[in-house]
């Protein structure tokens, strides 16, 4: 896979096909796609082909289908945005890549780390831009926090840890099935759909990570995948790290403490809160907000990739890194 900035398409207009129309789609992504001046939706897939029709007419997207071979294997489309549960996602994908298209996949990359790997190598063999929607490396707030980083502002980076809890929902609570906490979909359940973000920005912000343990358990009953999840890891340069994700706890938390030789870097993940800067020569809170849509800067990286002007900063090999910390804290490798 190629990760290296060339240009792959010298057109005016790149069309894509979207596979997957669920909640995702309507605001945070597909939105950022069509406002990015060179890019345009150009047909939807959902398996209802009347939700499929519904979403096309709300979005103004031309063609819709219920048949993901359709859009992939379309010559009017550029490339594919596969947007569906990360049970299918190794499926569609090693399609999209036979077909020889560029492609964004959300995030997890797929539901474990061999899946991911039979991914990444698929685009790799064919040179194939591979995406992966972790999409918190090009927001401005987290882009602010490496800035501060690459300063040296806190120092010397010793440690970072996460705290994310949050109590069981009225879903979980009666029973009601979620393919988040089914564990042949998501084995993690929420861990894989939240703290796969937090893990994949910490790499972003400090480097791979080359040893991780950890615990993962399901303490309440409620749903067959883990609930209960406990890490703990070393990156490559030596900062050492720390993670607790619980969802069956009393109250909701979402903090990120980076400490260093000479200060401390405080944010949140998931939630929308300002990120703080204390060292010795003062106490700093910035508010960097998000963008409407909240994939719009990732998606004009994915232009500029494509275009030849930059790398993008969340590619299959990225995504494929964060897959393995993933099944090494669930100790499913």
């Amino acid at each position: 896979m190629n990760t290296e900035s060339h240009i792959f398409f010298n057109k005016s207009t790149i069309r894509w096909g979207v596979i997957g129309c669920g909640d995702v789609t309507e605001k945070k992504s597909v939105p950022a796609y069509q406002m990015t001046e060179g890019f345009e939706v150009t047909m939807v897939m959902r398996r209802n082909s009347e939700k499929a029709k519904d979403y096309a007419k709300r979005h103004n997207v031309p063609f819709w289908t219920s048949d993901a071979g359709e859009v992939i294997e379309n010559p009017d489309i550029d490339a594919v945005y596969i947007a569906t549960p990360p049970d299918t996602h190794k499926f569609y994908a090693l399609h999209v890549a036979a077909a020889g298209k560029p492609c964004c996949i959300e995030k997890p990359m797929a539901p474990n780390y061999q899946d991911s790997l039979a991914i990444y190598e698929a685009f790799k063999t064919r040179n194939l831009p591979l995406f992966i929607a972790y999409y918190r490396r090009s927001l401005p707030r987290f882009q602010k926090i490496k800035e501060w980083l690459d300063d040296n502002l806190i120092g010397e980076v010793r440690h970072i840890q996460w705290e994310k809890t949050k109590p069981p929902s009225a879903m979980d609570l009666n029973g009601d099935y979620n393919w988040r906490t089914d564990k042949t979909i998501a084995p993690g359940g929420y861990f894989d759909d939240l703290a796969s973000h937090g893990l994949d920005l910490f790499t972003f912000l400090l480097g791979n990570i080359k040893e991780v343990n950890g615990i993962a358990l399901n303490q309440q009953g409620l749903y067959t995948a883990y609930d209960a999840i406990t890490g703990s890891w070393l990156h490559e340069g030596g900062i050492t790290g720390k993670g607790n994700w619980n969802f069956g706890t009393y109250h909701r938390v979402d903090k990120v403490e980076i400490f260093g030789s000479d200060g401390k870097i405080s944010f949140a993940i998931l939630d929308d809160a300002p990120i703080e800067l204390e060292n010795s020569s003062g106490h700093q809170v910035l508010d960097v907000p998000h963008p409407e849509h909240i994939q719009e800067q990732h998606v004009q990286n994915i232009k500029n990739h494509l275009l030849g002007k930059a790398v993008h900063p969340s590619t299959g090999d990225s995504g494929l890194h964060t897959s393995w910390v993933m099944d090494k804290i669930l100790n499913t490798i």
